[in-house]
C-alpha cells in the first residue's frame, strides 16, 4: 500500500510521539511530530516578540517562517531548534499557538502535503479528526494529568531543564482546558478512533498494542 496514514492522536504527555516514533520505525513510515511543527512558530513568536493576538502580526510571522524536519532535527529558517522548542516557556504558549485559525490553516495544509501519497504516522490533537478524517488507522492515547505530569518532569530532567511536578502539572490541566474547549480544531476523540489509556502501560506495551493495529490494517 503505497499510501497509508496513521493518525495518534491525545493530551500533552500520553506518548503520542515517543510511541508514533516506535511504530515508524517498526513499520517504515515517515514520522511527523505536528506538535513540533506549533512549538517552532510558538518559539518563533517568542524570540520575535509577535502579538499572537494581533491577526496582522500572526500573518506576516507566518510569511517570514519556513519550516523543515530533517530526520529528529527541526529546523526553523535554516536553524536547528530541537532542544529550544521544547523548553516549559515554549510550551506555556503552544497551545495559544495552536487555538489560531490562520497558524492552524498554515500547518495543516503542510502536514497534508508531507503526508499525501505516502506511509505516514502523524500525532498532534485534530489529525483524525481535521487534518486525515480518513486514515486509515486512527488511535487516541490518554493517560491522567499526574501520570503525564511525571513524565514531562523526567523529560525536562533528561534535557537539563528545571521544573517541579506542581508547576508541570498545572501546565498539564491548563493546556488540556486549552486544547479541549479551542474554537479551531479541539482536541477530541475522533469517533471510529481506538483509545488506548498508556497510564499504567509501558513504553513497550503500548507500542505492542498500536503495532497490533497497525499489522492489522497495513
Amino acid at each position: 500500500m503505497s499510501n497509508f496514514i496513521v493518525a495518534v492522536d491525545g493530551p500533552a504527555g500520553s506518548g503520542k510521539s515517543t510511541i508514533s516514533k516506535l511504530v515508524a520505525e517498526k513499520y517504515k513510515l515517515t514520522y511527523l511530530d505536528t506538535g513540533a511543527m506549533y512549538r517552532m512558530v510558538a518559539f518563533y513568536s517568542l524570540e520575535k516578540g509577535v502579538d499572537l493576538d494581533n491577526p496582522a502580526e500572526v500573518e506576516l510571522m507566518l510569511k517570514n517562517i519556513k519550516i523543515d524536519i530533517e530526520g529528529d532535527k527541526f529546523i526553523l529558517n535554516g536553524i536547528d531548534v530541537s532542544h529550544e522548542i521544547r523548553t516549559p516557556r515554549v510550551t506555556s504558549i503552544v497551545s495559544k499557538t495552536a487555538s489560531i485559525k490562520a497558524i492552524r490553516e498554515k500547518l495543516v495544509e503542510l502536514q497534508r502535503e508531507i503526508g499525501r501519497g505516502k506511509r505516514v504516522i502523524l500525532d498532534g490533537r485534530d489529525i483524525g479528526t481535521v487534518v486525515f478524517p480518513n486514515a486509515h488507522l486512527k488511535v487516541f492515547l490518554v493517560a491522567s494529568p499526574e501520570e503525564r505530569a511525571k513524565r514531562r518532569l523526567k523529560e525536562y530532567g533528561e534535557r537539563g531543564i528545571e521544573s517541579d511536578y506542581q508547576s508541570v502539572l498545572k501546565s498539564i490541566e491548563e493546556r488540556d482546558h486549552i486544547d479541549s474547549t479551542r474554537e479551531e480544531s479541539p482536541l477530541k476523540k475522533a469517533e471510529d478512533a481506538i483509545e488506548v489509556d498508556t497510564s499504567f502501560l509501558s513504553i513497550e506495551e503500548v507500542s505492542d498494542k498500536i503495532s497490533a493495529l497497525v499489522r492489522e490494517r497495513i
